[in-house]
C-alpha cells in the first residue's frame, strides 16, 4: 500500500512539475497561466494531451515538437522528473504526517522559483504572496518545536539578507530577500540559517568553476534563486544530520 502512495506522489509531482514550468515561465512576464493554452513557441500549434504527458511525451517524440519538429528544451522534462522524485521521496524524510503537506508546498515553491530565476533572474512577488499564507496556516496547524522558530526564521532570514544587500550595495536581489522571509516560516530559524550557508557555498563553487571555464564573467550577476532552492531542500531534509555530523567533528577535534 505504501509503495502505491509513493507512486501516486511521483505521478502527482510529474503533473504539477509540468504546471510549475508554466508558472515559472509566464508569471514573471505578467502572462496568464491559463491563457493562451500550452502551445509550441516555434509554430504556435496548440499542444494536445498527447504532447503534454510529463516526461513521456518528451521521450516519445525524441525531444521535438510533434508538429514542426523543432527541438524542445530538456529543461521541461528535467523539472517534471525532479518534482516527481522529490514528491515521492518526501515521506521517507518527514513521514506520512501533516508535515508532508509542508514539504510538498516547499518543493512546489522552490521548483517555480528555480525555473523563474534561472530564466529571467526574477523571483515574482505574486508567487511568494501565494505561498506565504499557506506556510503561515501550515505552521499554525502543524507547529514546530519550538513554536517561535518560524517567526524567528522569517525575521532573521529577511533582515539578514537585507543587511547583506545593503553592505554589498545590491549584491543581493530584493526577490532573494523576500524569498528568505517566506522560507523562514516553512523552515524555522535553524534550517533558514543552514539554507543561507548551503546556498552561498554552492553559489561560490559554481561561480568559481564558471569563471575558470570562462562560462561566467567576473562581476556579472548570476541567479541566486536556484542555489537558495537547492540549499533549502538540503537544509529541510538533512539539516539535523548535517548539524549532528558537525558537532561530532567538534567533539573529536
Amino acid at each position: 500500500m505504501e509503495i502505491i502512495l509513493h507512486i501516486y506522489l511521483f505521478l502527482l509531482g510529474l503533473i504539477l512539475g509540468s504546471f510549475y514550468n508554466v508558472v515559472g515561465l509566464r508569471i514573471p512576464k505578467g502572462q496568464s497561466i491559463l491563457k493562451p493554452p500550452s502551445h509550441c513557441p516555434s509554430c504556435n500549434e496548440r499542444l494536445r494531451f498527447i504532447d503534454l504527458f510529463p516526461v513521456f511525451s518528451y521521450l516519445a517524440f525524441r525531444g521535438k515538437c510533434r508538429h514542426c519538429k523543432t527541438r524542445i528544451s530538456p529543461i521541461y522534462p528535467v523539472f517534471e522528473l525532479t518534482t516527481g522524485i522529490l514528491f515521492a521521496i518526501s515521506p521517507i524524510f518527514v513521514g506520512w504526517s501533516f508535515e508532508l503537506l509542508i514539504a510538498l508546498l516547499l518543493i512546489s515553491l522552490l521548483i517555480i522559483i528555480f525555473v523563474s530565476d534561472l530564466h529571467y533572474m526574477i523571483i515574482p512577488d505574486r508567487v511568494l504572496l501565494f505561498f506565504l499564507p499557506l506556510f503561515i496556516l501550515g505552521r499554525v496547524l502543524g507547529p514546530m518545536d519550538p513554536w517561535w522558530s518560524p517567526i524567528a526564521g522569517a525575521f532573521v532570514g529577511f533582515f539578514l539578507l537585507y543587511a547583506i544587500a545593503v553592505v554589498s550595495k545590491g549584491g543581493m536581489g530584493g526577490g532573494d530577500i523576500k524569498l528568505f522571509g517566506v522560507l523562514g516560516i516553512a523552515l524555522g530559524l535553524q534550517a533558514t540559517l543552514l539554507t543561507l550557508f548551503f546556498a552561498a557555498f554552492l553559489g561560490s563553487i559554481v561561480g568559481l568553476v564558471g569563471i575558470l571555464l570562462k562560462k561566467v564573467k567576473r562581476g556579472k550577476p548570476i541567479p541566486f534563486g536556484p542555489f537558495i532552492a537547492v540549499g533549502a531542500l538540503i537544509a529541510y531534509f538533512f539539516g539535523q544530520e548535517v548539524i549532528g555530523w558537525y558537532l561530532t567533528l567538534l567533539t573529536f577535534s
